[in-house]
């Protein structure tokens, strides 16, 4: 049997409070590798609703960069350097980086951290709605690795890129009251808790 996580006074303990520099750094960006970048754009401004806010182009190492986010498209600037220092400056984007070539090699797959070597989980995408998000996606013919209301968690559902990297489908109003009745669910697996 696993031991258990961390305890509160163990998280409190390891838990600093960050240099005073720090006071202004954001998380800014994941990179996910995609094969097909058509595919991939596709699947994330069609389907998921970003916006490509940039696509930057490096020749000499044969790769390129799409940036994409949940921004209105009246808000990226026009000029690139400026629209480079304001992309940079936006929360939580997805990069996508797309190796040239990638697209032609039938044996290429990459890992998405969910299979042995475990490693990188998932991302995830807050919507107002998870019922109609997860009816739409199913009408998209979007793979679900967990649909929503199975399993023990029941107000989230995780889906997959194109590449197969998964994506949490969560409603913040939701979510705490479903983590709430699982963690009451393992202290007393006899207890029946609404919603569960």
């Amino acid at each position: 049997m696993a031991s258990q996580g961390l305890t509160d006074e163990e998280v409190s303990a390891v838990c600093k409070e960050g240099h005073p520099m720090t006071q202004d750094y954001m998380m800014q960006q994941t990179t996910l590798r995609v094969k097909d970048p058509a595919r991939s754009l596709n699947f994330y401004t069609g389907i998921l609703g970003m916006t490509l806010l940039q696509k930057i182009d490096f020749p000499a190492m044969s790769f390129t960069l799409y940036f994409l986010g949940y921004e209105d498209k009246a808000n990226i600037p026009e000029e690139k350097l400026e629209r480079t220092a304001w992309t940079f400056s936006r929360h939580g984007l997805i990069e996508l980086l797309h190796n040239w070539g990638a697209q032609k090699d039938k044996d290429l797959k990459y890992h998405h951290g969910n299979k042995a070597p475990l490693g990188f989980g998932h991302i995830g995408i807050s919507v107002p709605n998870l019922a109609e998000a997860c009816s739409y996606f199913e009408k998209c013919g979007v793979t679900f690795v967990k649909k929503a209301y199975a399993g023990k968690t029941k107000n989230l559902a995780f889906i997959q890129d194109p590449d197969g990297y998964w994506i949490e489908i969560l409603n913040p109003k939701n979510i705490f009251l479903d983590l709430y009745c699982v963690l009451l669910r393992s202290k007393d697996k006899n207890k029946r808790i609404v919603n569960s």
